[in-house]
């Protein structure tokens, strides 16, 4: 497992702190929590912004036009 060190500014760190007592977990493990949650919003994200695209080019551009085409097959 890699080790990274990252500055907190003091009210983060102190947020930190209380969630990580009152959760009864260590900061390293909400802070890998939280890293795995953004990361993967992150891609989920792009993955969105690939298909929006691609849906669009098609003529699909609302949540009735998908239902549409998957109402068809």
């Amino acid at each position: 497992m890699a080790t990274i060190t990252l500055r907190l500014p003091d009210e983060l760190d102190e947020a930190l702190e209380r969630q990580s007592t009152a959760a009864g977990v260590s900061k390293s493990d909400l802070a890998r929590e939280a890293l795995r949650r953004f990361l993967a919003v992150s891609e989920f994200q792009k993955i969105r912004e690939k298909l929006v695209r691609r849906a669009q080019a098609q003529g699909i551009h609302t949540d009735d036009d998908v239902f549409g085409v998957l109402n068809r097959r």
